[in-house]
């Protein structure tokens, strides 16, 4: 389906029981709303209605060309009129990657539109910014960004090829076909750009502006993730004042949705029915 929300035209899939509980699935860099394709069925069993959206910049109807246009109060922003966009007052919201910082954001600034919270990989925006500020390994984890935030050399870098240097990222996902099922929609004009101008736009003052989350929150980690350290991962309890748990998933790498999607599902659901 399509939604129009705040001027743009965004892609969402959606499914599960209409009457079902809602679940609004925000995807990270450099996917879209199908990372989370083995995730919902679960969720749907367990009689709830999920909504998956591709992003700004992600999705072709919602591609501004100016960076300010991916900063993180305009994520937000697009979140809450999704929302209001499919008549959900308030939703379970989770999060993976760059859509973790999203719901992390949202539940900090509008507690009343989110249930619950359960976000993926990465931690509190605050707990990202204190640990780029100050954590030496943290900021070794993250040194990708650097290039990342270079307009046209980082397209260059991940596109040549064929798309060579975005499909060694994508590897941790899964076998070839899922790898392309993210890298090929990246290869459409100005997609990798929009993806990437979240990176651009990023700021330590705007993450670490992000204010504690008092809502029912589930943070799941994986100890083989190469972006995101265990210390800035434990850091992450410090910014959330209501009930918190930490899931720890062994031996899993960064793409959690697509690597471990039922330990993902039943962390969710366990968050929906302890706060029912």
């Amino acid at each position: 389906m399509r939604i129009d929300a705040r001027g743009l035209e965004f892609v969402v899939r959606a499914g599960g029981p209409e009457d079902g509980e809602p679940v609004l699935l925000l995807h990270g860099f450099p996917q879209h709303g199908g990372e989370f394709d083995e995730v919902v069925p679960a969720l749907h069993a367990a009689g709830l209605r999920t909504y998956a959206p591709d992003q700004r910049g992600y999705s072709p109807g919602a591609r501004p060309a100016e960076v300010e246009a991916y900063q993180l109060p305009e994520l937000v922003a697009d979140t809450v009129a999704l929302l209001d966009a499919l008549d959900v007052e308030a939703a379970h919201l989770v999060g993976h990657d760059w859509g973790a910082a999203v719901a992390w954001a949202v539940a900090a600034a509008h507690p009343e539109r989110v249930r619950t919270l359960t976000a993926v990989s990465v931690p509190h925006p605050a707990a990202m910014a204190y640990a780029l500020a100050h954590d030496p390994k943290q900021k070794a984890r993250s040194s990708y960004m650097v290039l990342f935030r270079q307009a046209g050399k980082a397209e260059k870098a991940l596109l040549g090829l064929r798309a060579a240097g975005l499909r060694r990222l994508l590897r941790g996902v899964g076998d070839t076909a899922r790898v392309a099922a993210y890298a090929e929609p990246m290869r459409e004009p100005g997609a990798l750009t929009g993806a990437l101008n979240w990176y651009r736009a990023m700021s330590g003052a705007a993450l670490g502006a992000v204010g504690p989350v008092a809502v029912p929150t589930t943070y799941v980690w994986s100890d083989r993730d190469n972006a995101i350290g265990r210390g800035v991962a434990e850091l992450c309890a410090q910014h959330v004042t209501g009930d918190y748990r930490f899931v720890e998933l062994p031996g899993v790498s960064h793409w959690i949705p697509d690597e471990a999607p039922a330990p993902l599902a039943e962390a969710i659901l366990t968050r929906v029915r302890d706060t029912a």
